[in-house]
């Protein structure tokens, strides 16, 4: 026996059958890239961890994450066949006169490790974040606490917007005229930190700005009314509400301004450079000195010498630390960011 189909029982029919397969389709696009994402970031680690990973004791490469890049020599004397990087093959001459005429095949940027560029990434990115997180909090407490709607602000937040779009090579032009070469500050530090501060400013207003508009009126007109003034009410009840939306805007700049090469191509980094940021004669020249960095190292390694095994080994032992690296900088922004949410809930 046949029962009757229930009134409310939905019915198959053209439209639903159409809305079936455009929900295939976006969850099909959506793990095709996931996996294709996947596919890519395994690809880094299981390249990379070879580099930075090793079958022995102490399983960690020390010398790649510890030492400067140099020049590979690969060489055979004596039988034997060697692979030195430039300071051991000096050494190793210096301890062998006969090997002083030995035929080597040198590999630019193959030995050696990339710790100048580990710390030049942390230093701009930690530098370029603090002043892009003061400058973009103050002005969207401005925007969202102290302006007035009108023709005019609706004009610059028209403009935050726009910037937000401005490919990052633009940045690095105004980054070179501006701080480089009219303020003076040549190849340096500073020039860097403001060129990518400016560059993740449009991400840090717009997200401080939603952020603070979450935060409940009641808190301000509460404090208000029992006689606290306009910054003391921003100050104590909003701020620290608004605190995480904030990191949430630091997380995304922070994988923005680690990432790019061009800006810091013209104001900050440099192919090679010896000494560590801190080795100067004096204070003020920490801030006037150019660094090495990750993406701007693999963008040298990857795309301006010949290409060989022993390249790839670096490209990707480097790809693999800077992922690590900006991965460790975004989680102790999401860890405090979960702590001021915990301590803040209303």
């Amino acid at each position: 026996m046949n029962t009757a189909a229930h009134v409310f029982r939905p019915r198959l029919n053209a439209a639903r059958r159409a809305e079936g397969l455009v929900f295939w389709l976006f969850r099909g696009a959506t793990y095709l890239i996931l996996a294709c994402g996947a596919a890519v970031f395994l690809n880094i680690v299981f390249k990379g961890a070879g580099t930075v990973f090793k079958t022995e004791a102490p399983f960690v490469n020390v010398a790649f994450l510890t030492e400067a890049p140099e020049s590979l020599y690969i060489f055979e004397f004596e039988g034997k066949k060697y692979e030195l990087g430039d300071t051991a093959f000096r050494a190793f001459k210096e301890a062998n006169p006969a090997a002083a005429n030995v035929k080597t095949e040198s590999y630019v940027y193959s030995a050696g490790g990339i710790w100048p560029c580990i710390v030049g990434t942390v230093l701009l990115v930690v530098g370029s974040m603090t002043i892009a997180l003061f400058l973009g909090v103050c002005a969207a407490v401005y925007l969202t606490e102290y302006a007035r709607d009108g023709a005019f602000i609706r004009f610059v937040r028209l403009a935050i917007l726009n910037l937000a779009g401005v490919p990052s090579i633009v940045f690095g032009l105004f980054g070179f005229g501006m701080f480089v070469i009219f303020f003076g500050w040549n190849v340096s530090l500073l020039a860097g930190w403001f060129t990518l501060a400016f560059m993740v400013l449009p991400v840090v207003i717009t997200a401080s700005e939603e952020s603070l508009k979450s935060v409940p009126k009641g808190f301000r007109e509460g404090s208000l009314a029992l006689g606290a003034t306009k910054w003391q009410t921003i100050r104590s009840n909003v701020l620290p509400y608004a605190l995480p939306g904030i990191l949430t805007s630091s997380i995304l700049g922070i994988a923005r301004v680690a990432g790019e090469t061009a800006p810091i191509m013209f104001t900050a980094a440099y192919v090679v450079r010896d000494k560590l940021p801190w080795d100067v004669d004096k204070a003020s020249d920490f801030f006037f000195q150019g660094v090495m960095a990750l993406p701007y190292h693999i963008y040298v390694v990857s795309s301006k010498i010949p290409q060989n095994e022993y390249t790839e080994r670096v490209q990707y032992g480097t790809a693999f630390v800077f992922l690590g690296i900006v991965a460790l900088i975004a989680a102790a922004s999401i860890l405090l960011r979960t702590r001021l949410r915990n301590r803040y809930k209303w």
